[in-house]
């Protein structure tokens, strides 16, 4: 049945979550629509997830609150009613996701590979796109558009601005200088830098570029005191948004920065869609795997030497997506690291 030789009416994405798995389907959409432009999508989506991308045109979303209980699930199962599709593109092997997934009616259900699929996910799935080893996660989201027969091209992804988000951001950051974002927290604490280090990082940023510095983040409490630790501990006052924008806002301000500096976290694949330079910070994850895509050369890459010292292994001994999360890992990047990087971005250092 696949690859279709024939385009099909319609096709369902199963993807909740994360943000940055979001952000890595939309290459996907943007293939699908380029090889068949009539071709009907709907995306079953996480609630905060399509604040994000509700903008993406012709695209019928199916909000499904993760939070919501039982309820969310009726809600989920009348909002898909008797529709039927031709094709499933399963994309989350979480249970709940594997669950909810029998709610969509299709007789091809497309899913993850079995090196890459858990909690039973080969059970909800009859086709599953082609192991290559050693994938990042763009080209792994990619092999979707692949199983159907559409050579998918480089990745795509014209994420929605708003110009009135635009203009908030443009308020917030006016003029041109230089600006160099910093979003400190991922949500995993343990991929987490030290906030004395990003401190330090800034204000050379600040001396040696006349750079300007932002701090950005969602409203939680643990954000909030990452940004009053950072703030403390720098010799320069930063602009500190922590907390004061909405998700499409962050994006216009992900969008307006020079670079951003931040953790594997969903900022860091947002920006690098929206074409900003990222200095991805990695010893947790891989770069390899799920750096910046468009940004990869700029990341601060210590996950192989974290596999050698922590695992006693080689990082291409490890289970592809191994995650080697544990206190002090990210200690391995130093301030000097990020400042080669910083240089990079901003131009050759200036004497002191």
């Amino acid at each position: 049945m696949l690859p279709l030789t024939r385009p099909p009416k319609r096709i369902c994405i199963f993807r909740l979550s994360a943000l940055g798995d979001v952000t890595h389907t939309v290459p996907v959409i943007h293939a699908i629509r380029r090889h068949w432009p009539s071709v009907e999508i709907t995306w079953i989506i996480g609630k905060l997830e399509h604040k994000l991308l509700s903008g993406l045109d012709n695209i019928e979303f199916v909000v499904f609150d993760k939070r919501g209980g039982w309820q969310a699930v009726k809600s989920l199962k009348s909002g898909l009613g008797n529709q039927h599709f031709d094709v499933l593109l399963h994309m989350q092997v979480a249970l709940r996701a594997n669950l909810l997934s029998r709610l969509v009616h299709s007789p091809i259900r497309l899913g993850w590979n079995r090196e890459r699929s858990r909690d039973l996910h080969h059970g909800f799935i009859n086709h599953q796109v082609r192991h290559v080893p050693f994938q990042h996660q763009v080209e792994g989201f990619l092999e979707f558009a692949w199983a159907l027969g559409i050579p998918p091209g480089p990745p795509e992804w014209s994420l929605p601005v708003s110009e009135a988000d635009r203009q908030w951001a443009a308020d917030q950051l006016p003029g041109n200088q230089p600006t160099i974002l910093i979003s400190p927290c991922s949500s995993h604490p343990l991929r987490n830098w030290r906030w004395d280090r990003y401190a330090r990082a800034a204000d050379y940023a600040v001396e040696q570029h006349g750079a300007r510095v932002a701090l950005m983040g969602g409203p939680s409490d643990s954000e909030r005191a990452a940004g009053e630790s950072i703030q403390s501990a720098m010799q320069h006052r930063p602009i500190n948004l922590i907390g004061k924008d909405t998700l499409t806002q962050s994006m216009a301000l992900l969008e307006r920065g020079t670079v951003l500096l931040s953790p594997d976290s969903g900022p860091v694949h947002i920006a690098s869609a929206l074409d900003t330079p990222v200095i991805g910070l990695y010893a947790a994850t891989w770069a390899k795997r799920s750096g910046p895509w468009n940004s990869l050369d700029l990341s601060v890459d210590r996950f192989p030497e974290a596999a050698r010292t922590i695992r006693g292994k080689e990082p291409d001994e490890l289970r592809w997506g191994t995650r080697i999360e544990v206190d002090g890992v990210m200690d391995l990047i130093s301030v000097e690291d990020v400042c080669k990087q910083i240089d990079q971005v901003l131009g050759v250092r200036k004497p002191r």
